[in-house]
């Protein structure tokens, strides 16, 4: 009986975290044609968001400090009833610091219930612009930071590769994360569409077993992935919006039921390749509901 009811509990645990698993997506500090948001920008893209068939209250910004994306993003924020998953860039000292203090600020002002988290750095170690040793170092520096502000309980990692998270050589990383955001695009991988589900997974699962062996109970989330509407091809990869749409019946649909997930990107529509899931006038491009 105690087994049975041990397993219930678990199972119940799991279901209520799917059930309120954080679904949105990746959004830039600028409009398609180069200017940085305002803060009737950030707004307009949340209520879009909200009107797609997934109903998307969740969102991730890159920087902090960069185009004043949350002395912008966070009051649109607030008030549309948005959740955030605040970036912190982490290039050089003086970059650092001023997203920081902007983290800093935006937390003083509007308190911290509007964070979902708080990923230090973006893709940092594939570009070879730090070691683990370092970022490390800067994830742990960022958590005392709202821990003084009494923000403790907010999480705090880092988002990278899927091909990053893999190395031993970044395991330095992993320990400092409260959770591993992962970032995997078939289409970079230059793969077909029709195996695009297939590649997506197994660079999750990948990523899932070595975090697993280095820190276990960390979760892995989904922080970028898509499918471009057009664009250069790649190999087997094609970028069309009927591949656009396959992807997103087969990968998105799945992913927003299984973790915390990030999908790239709304509107980019200036952009080669584009990945963007609405045009110029906030119009979806393809079927997107699951």
């Amino acid at each position: 009986m105690k087994v049975f009811a041990a397993t219930l509990l678990a199972s119940l645990l799991l279901l209520c975290n799917l059930a309120h698993a954080w679904k949105g997506f990746n959004l830039p500090g600028n409009v398609p044609a180069g200017p940085c948001k305002t803060q009737a920008d950030w707004e307009k893209d949340f209520r879009v968001l909200q009107s797609l068939p997934g109903r998307f209250t969740s969102v991730r910004v890159f920087a902090s400090s960069d185009c004043g994306t949350l002395a912008n993003a966070v009051p649109a924020a607030i008030a549309t009833n948005t959740k955030i998953l605040v970036g912190v860039w982490t290039e050089n000292g003086d970059h650092f610091n001023a997203e920081k203090q902007a983290l800093l600020e935006a937390v003083k002002k509007y308190g911290h219930q509007w964070i979902i988290a708080v990923s230090v750095g973006s893709e940092d170690l594939y570009r070879g612009d730090t070691n683990a040793n370092a970022l490390a170092s800067q994830i742990y520096d960022v958590r005392g930071m709202l821990w003084s502000l009494g923000a403790g309980r907010i999480w705090v990692g880092h988002v990278d590769t899927w091909t990053t998270w893999v190395k031993p050589e970044n395991a330095a990383v992993i320990k400092a994360c409260d959770f591993v955001g992962t970032d995997g695009y078939p289409y970079w991988q230059h793969r077909a569409v029709s195996s695009g589900s297939e590649v997506f997974w197994k660079s999750v699962n990948d990523v899932k077993a070595v975090v697993k062996n280095v820190k276990p109970g960390t979760e892995v989330w989904i922080t970028e992935t898509g499918w471009p509407v057009s664009g250069a091809t790649l190999g087997a990869a094609t970028a069309s919006v009927p591949n656009a749409q396959a992807y997103w019946k087969s990968v998105a649909c799945q992913a927003f039921r299984q973790a915390n997930t990030f999908w790239y990107t709304l509107q980019d529509h200036l952009s080669s390749p584009s990945f963007g899931v609405v045009d110029a006038q906030f119009k979806p491009k393809y079927d997107l509901s699951c």
